[in-house]
């Protein structure tokens, strides 16, 4: 059995990756967003083009995007993906609503007045919710422009 352990702890390094090449985002030299191997990326080139993909590898100061390379220095401007507010926005809505609609269906299961089967708490914690949630919906996807305050720094970390 100790061999066993020994050979997994040994094959272990073997097959992992280690962390390779990563683009950051900075506003005024501080981190804003960092960007690695499979992550989403929507940017603008410096000749006016938009690319939405993912992030297949990041070489020598290349950013391979759907099969595409470019180098970091080509890229203008960068979109913040919407799509994860949205969904979390979504789900506080969908929380606060489901607050509600327990305290009735609780209140109305008891035989309860209908003007007792919601509590203060309830009432404050569904409308935080779905109000939390609206506010997330309505956020709008942010652009970061590079040069002046944003700029976009590419750390070699391994050698490849």
């Amino acid at each position: 059995m100790r061999r066993i352990i020994i050979l997994i702890v040994c094959i272990i390094p073997v097959i992992s990756y280690a962390q390779n090449n990563v683009l950051v985002l900075e506003k005024n030299n501080m981190h804003v967003k960092s960007f690695t191997i499979g992550d989403p990326m929507t940017f603008e080139t410096v000749y006016g083009q938009w690319f939405v993909g993912t992030i297949d590898d990041l070489r020598h100061d290349t950013v391979y995007i759907s099969g595409q390379a470019f180098s970091y220095k080509e890229i203008a401007a960068i979109k913040r993906d919407h799509s994860e507010t949205k969904y979390w926005g979504t789900a506080a809505i969908t929380v606060g609503l489901g607050v509600g609609v327990l305290g009735a269906v609780n209140g109305a299961r008891r035989g309860d007045k209908a003007s007792t089967w919601y509590t203060a708490s309830g009432i404050v914690l569904g409308s935080a919710l779905i109000g939390g949630g609206i506010l997330l919906v309505a956020t709008p996807a942010k652009q970061y422009t590079l040069g002046g305050k944003f700029q976009l720094q590419y750390l070699q970390i391994g050698r490849r």
